[in-house]
Order: C-alpha cells, then structure tokens, then sequence
C-alpha cells in the first residue's frame, strides 16, 4: 500500500503532462529543485531564491486558468453543484453584502461614538479644569486687591489660593489627578501651586511658550503636547497697570489616571504622543531648565492608557478596535495638530453608554423583545427558504438525473426504459415528452426494421424481376430489337419480352437459325409490389403458353413433352404463337380466373417471320406502337381489343404487315408519353421526333436519347410511372 502512490509518481514521470499542466508540473518540480539547491550555503543562495521566487510567480499564473478549468469541468459539470452555486450567488451573495455593509457602518459608527466619547470626557475635563482655573485667577486678583489695569505686582504668590478644596464629586476624583498652577509674570514663572505633597510626581509644560505669553482674548483651555507628554492646560491672562502680563497656567499630565477616568465605561482607551508635524524647540528665559528637562523625560513611553475592557456578555459580545485622531494645540509653536487614539471596547459597553438608563424600562424591554421576535421570524423565513430552494433544487436536479439516465439507456439501445413523472410542472412535462418520444422511437425502429424487411424483399423482388426480362438484345438476321425498363419504385408493373423461335430442328438436330420472334409488351394496372406479381404472372403464363406449344406439338405423351431440349424443337413450335389474338384471348382468360377482379393488364403482342419480314400482332389496350417508316410516315398498330383480365370471354382481332428496311417499330408503355411539366405531355410526337433524329444511330442509342429527353422534361420531379420502352428496326 505505501509504495503505491510512488508507483503513480513513476508513471506519472514517464508520460508526462503537456500543455498548461505540464507547465504547472514542470513549474512545481523546478521550484522544488531550486529549494534543495537552497539547503546548502552556497555563494548562490541569493540567485536560487530569485529563481524559485520567479518560478513560484509563473507557476500561479499558469495554476489560475488550470485551477478555472478544473472547476469549470469538475466542480462545476454536477448541475446540482450550478444550482447550489447559482443559489449562493443570488441569495447569499446580497446577504453576505448586506450584512458587510451593516457590519462596516456598525464598526465606523460604534468607533466614531467611541471616539467621540473619550474626545467628549477630555473636553469636558479641559472645560472644568478651565473654569476652575478661571475661578482661582479671579479669587486671587479679590484676594490681592487687585484691579484690571492698576494693580501692583508685588506679592502675588501669596494671594494663590489653595488648590486642595473642593467638594463636589468630579472635584474630589479631581484631586487624584496631578495638577499643577503656576503664575507668570511678563512670561516668568513667579509662583507654583500643586494638589500633591511630591513635588516630583507633578509635570507640567516647561514653561510659557511665546505664543501664550501674550494670548488674543486673554484665555486658552485645551490638549497640548509638549515633546513626548500630553497635558490638559488651562491659561488665563490679565494686563496690569504697569502693562505687564499676569497668566496663571494650570496643567493636568494626561497619564493613567486621566485615562482611567476617561475610558470609564468603555474599556480601554489609549493616547499616543506623537505628534504629525515636526515640534521645535522653544526659546524661552527657561530654557536651560527646558532642554535639562526634555534630556530627563526622553526614556518616557510614546504613549499613555488607561481602561480595561470587561469579559464578554455573550458570543457575539466581541472585542472591537477603533482608531481616529484628536486635535491638539504643540505647546512650542501653538500651531494646531493631532494624535492617534486607539479605543478597544465591546459593543454592550457602547449600547449602555448610548442608551443608559433608559435601557430598564419597560418600553425598552418591549422594544427588545420585539426586536428578537423579529430576528427569531427572519431565521424561520431565512430557512423556510433554504427549505424551499433544497426542494427546488432537487425537483430540477432529480428531472436531470432522471433525464440523463434515460439518455444512456437510450443510448445503450433500451428503447423500453422510462422516466418515473409524478409532477405537473414543466419538468414533468419535459420527462413525459421524452417517455412519448422514446415510444415513437421505438415505435420508429419497429417500423424500421419492417421496412428493412420489406426494402430487403423488394430487393429479392428487383433482382427476380431483373431476370424476367431479356438479358441480352435478341437479334435475328434481318431485325434489331432492343428494350429498356425503369421502374418507378423498386420494382416495375411494366412488362416487355422477346421470344425467339427456331427453324430447322428435329429430335437428332441441332439449332442453326431462328425464324421469328414473338415481341411482347404490357403494363399492368397499379404499382409496387402487386403490380410486380401480377406482371411475373403474365411473363409466367405468356412463356408457358410457349412451351406449351411445343410440348403439344412434339412431344408423344406427357413425360416426354417435359423433357424435350430446346434444340428438339421444330419450326412449328411457334404456329401457336403465329396468332397473337389467340394467346391474348387464353391470357385474358387466364387472369380472369385467378386475379382479383380489379386486376387486369395491358398487352401487347406481335410474331415477326424471319424468312417473310411479316409481322403479325394484336393490341389488348396498350398504347399502339408506332412504326417509322423510311419515308417518315407513321403506322400505328392499334388492332386488337380490350384489356386482358378484365371480363371472360373476350376475343382479340390480329393485323399484319410488311416490314421494309429502315422500317423501325417503336412499343412504349404510357409511362414514356404522359410525363408532364408546365408545357403540358410529352407525347407521342416528342418521341417520334427524338427516334425519327436518331433513326440511323444503334437501337440502344435512340433509347438513351430518348431517356435524356424525358429526364429533362420530367425535371426535379419524381418520375411519375415505370418507363419501357421497345425497339424493333427492320435491316
């Protein structure tokens, strides 16, 4: 077992793939090559991974239309798989889109409110540090008896009021804030106030900067960033009489903290200091102590948090990130900036700060509960739909199978298979039309086959028939004769024969010449098959009638009529046939006994004496032969009677008469002259026409001119009726 798949692989060696997968096999085997070459520390380590890199680039750009085909003629052959495909486009493809959608205007919504937020605590934080701030400077200026624009400058650190009171709430968490108030004068720090025993815990900006030495409306309150720390900062200014500049600065390090209290309820929140312009440094009476400062505060971190996100309440209770900026004022140039700020939180901690209190009441119960109904009867319909569309599936799924068994047995050569329908839809109705069209298909190959059966013994039929007529142009010393037939169909009802007699035989002779010739000529009534027996018949009776002759004739009992040769026979033998209105009245008797009484043919009957060149005929309702004489005059033989077969009893007159040389006898069944086109029928002048121009022309030549002429008359149609044609030519 394990050393087949290596087996596989060496023939899968030996007959490689070609094409687009032997350009992926070749791709892979390179890659894997070149991944050995980089085992070993080589010098050509950099070549090989630029290579193996190149080739792993061609090898996807050859899988891609590989990967598309395999799927296109595997994956995707299944018509259930398109289905379940197709479903997925239609159906979850917009629910997948939609909930995306939903989903990324949550993520943005829920982080810009919880950005706004943490940006909200801070300005709410810069405002109340603002006021306060306001309060004091205004508190100290009472307490220094100061006013705008006459006051003294001396003694104003001793008028700063403590910064240690307070008693509301916000003020008392406050207070665990480190907060620093410092008061300058002209830009010079002249006194410092702190709400913390250590001094060393406290950082504030290093010193006023020149763009708040003198400020426009004589305040500012904001987020500052002063190097590499954050601080909410509050200034307020004020001109003395003397024209100098008194500011009190009070400042709050943005650190734990402040990040505690403002990621409160919302997990955790983070600040990084680092500002999106370059910061220079400021050059201020302090700056010595600045630059000893920044050199100390340098190991600080790039960023400060506070916060903690609590466990989730449910799966779905994830944790989210958010990120945005925040506008703050670079405590060097005053110019305005911005900061990263990262908020992770949960979104049960959003919807409680977005709704609050108001999330225990009773509405808001009803809300929710109607809400989760509502989710509850989207899943239900969601899967009613799945339902649906599996039953659905499966209905065309199953018709295919269905369909596609019922093509290979089908093609298998089981006619008799069947598709089980039990619906009334267009399915259904598809596989009930192939249950009809199987039946007549095999109802098709029965017929079929009888067909074959039938085509087969009219072939059997053809071939007898072809050997009833004359195999070979039977000419006599002084007469050229020459017949021709076309059926119709497969067979023909017309009928033409040439019996040659012989003079000079005894019973111990042998045969030296002939002397005559009984020519025959017929059509018989109908087509096909019946038209075919009725017309062997009449060549049966008309040379037994022959034969009969010379049994009667020569032969001294029975027996002996049976056995006598054909050499055996004597000039007499034909006497019987000398009168042809008596053989057709025999033949018409003949067949009235044993035809169906709608049976009956036309007959045409002649004897032609060698030594006399007299021909003697009677016509039973054939069309009369013509005779071209050599002067271009026209006979018609039309002597005779009604058809044979048709009534008992009939008698047949005969006529005769002298064929000269040149003289040429056309017979011709009505097969020749009634073929009709827009010009009406070909006649018996168009016949007369093309034998009298080739008159001189052999007699199988004038019978092939003569086919030409009706072909091109007939046209594109089919032939109309069997076509004979017989010539005799006096020489």
């Amino acid at each position: 077992m394990t050393m087949e798949p290596l087996k596989r692989l060496m023939d899968r060696l030996k007959r490689p793939p070609r094409g687009l997968e032997g350009a992926a096999f070749w791709m892979a085997v390179q890659f894997f090559v070149l991944g050995l070459f980089r085992l070993g520390n080589s010098e050509w380590n950099g070549l090989f991974a630029v290579l193996q890199v190149l080739t792993a680039i061609t090898f996807f750009g050859v899988g891609i239309p590989l990967a598309l085909r395999f799927i296109r003629a595997r994956l995707l052959w299944s018509l259930r798989r398109r289905l379940v495909l197709t479903y997925l486009l239609f159906g979850l493809t917009p629910v997948v889109l939609g909930v995306t959608l939903v989903s990324v205007f949550g993520y943005f919504a829920a982080g810009q409110f919880a950005i706004h937020l943490v940006d909200s605590r801070l300005l709410a934080g810069r405002d109340r540090l603002a006021g306060q701030n306001g309060n004091r400077f205004g508190r100290m200026l009472q307490a220094a008896g100061l006013q705008p624009g006459g006051v003294k400058g001396q003694d104003l650190v001793a008028s700063l009021p403590d910064d240690n009171t307070g008693s509301s709430l916000d003020e008392m968490r406050a207070t665990l804030l480190h907060r620093q108030s410092r008061l300058f004068l002209d830009g010079v720090m002249v006194g410092v106030s702190q709400n913390s025993a250590d001094a060393s815990s406290v950082r504030t900006p290093l010193g006023l900067p020149p763009w708040a030495a003198t400020l426009p409306d004589g305040r500012f309150a904001g987020l500052v960033l002063d190097g590499n720390e954050l601080y909410l900062v509050a200034i307020n200014q004020e001109k003395m009489a003397d024209n100098r500049v008194l500011s009190l600065l009070t400042s709050v390090e943005v650190d734990e903290h402040l990040m505690e209290l403002v990621a409160e309820g919302l997990g955790r929140a983070e600040l990084f200091a680092v500002s999106t312009s370059p910061t220079p440094t400021a050059e201020t009476p302090e700056g010595q102590v600045k630059r000893k400062e920044q050199s100390t505060r340098r190991g600080r971190p790039d960023s400060v948090s506070g916060g903690a996100a609590p466990p989730p309440l449910n799966v779905a209770d994830i944790q989210v990130r958010f990120l945005s900026t925040l506008r703050l004022t670079n405590w060097d140039t005053g110019a305005v900036d911005s900061i990263p700020i990262r908020v992770d939180s949960r979104p049960s901690l959003l919807y409680g700060q977005l709704f609050g209190g108001s999330l225990a009441g009773v509405i808001t119960s009803a809300y929710r509960i109607a809400l989760i109904v509502l989710i509850v009867v989207f899943a239900l319909l969601e899967l009613l739909a799945l339902y649906l569309a599996v039953r659905l599936g499966r209905t065309i799924t199953g018709s295919v199978a269905d369909l596609y068994d019922a093509t290979q047995s089908i093609d298998r050569g089981d006619f008799s298979h069947r598709i089980k329908v039990k619906g009334v839809d267009q399915l259904s109705e598809l596989g009930r039309s192939f249950n009809a069209m199987t039946g007549s298909l095999q109802r098709l190959l029965v017929e079929q086959k009888e067909k074959e059966r039938l085509q087969n013994e009219l072939s059997i039929a053809q071939e007898v028939q072809a050997n009833l007529f004359p195999h070979a142009d039977c000419d006599l010393a002084n007469l050229q004769l020459h017949g021709v037939c076309r059926p119709a169909r497969s067979v023909s009802g017309d009928y033409y024969d040439f019996i040659l007699f012989h003079s000079e035989a005894n019973l111990t002779g042998k045969l030296r010449t002939e002397s005559g010739v009984g020519i025959a000529l017929g059509d018989i009534s109908g087509k096909g098959i019946s038209a075919a027996l009725l017309m062997a018949t009449l060549h049966s009776a008309v040379r037994a009638y022959r034969f009969a002759s010379e049994e009667v004739l020569y032969a001294k009992d029975a027996v002996s009529g049976l056995t006598v040769s054909r050499e055996e026979v004597g000039e007499d033998a034909g006497e019987l046939f000398q009168s042809p209105g008596r053989i057709l009245s025999l033949l018409n008797r003949h067949l009235y006994r044993s035809t169906q009484p709608e049976k009956y043919a036309t007959l045409f009957l002649a004897h032609y004496d060698a030594r006399t060149s007299w021909m003697t005929y009677s016509n039973a309702g054939q069309l009369p032969p013509l005779v071209l004489s050599r002067d271009g005059s026209i006979r018609r033989l039309d002597k005779g009677g009604t058809v044979v077969g048709l009534m008992d009893g009939m008698s047949y007159e005969e006529d005769g008469f002298q064929m000269s040389s040149g003289d040429i006898m056309v017979a011709y069944s009505d097969g020749v002259t009634e073929p009709e086109n827009d010009f009406g029928d070909f006649g018996e002048d168009r016949l007369m026409e093309v034998v009298a121009r080739y008159r001189d022309e052999p007699l199988h030549v004038i019978s092939a001119q003569v086919m030409l002429a009706l072909d091109a008359w007939i046209g594109a149609d089919e032939q109309p009726d069997d076509i004979t044609l017989v010539l005799a030519r006096q020489v």
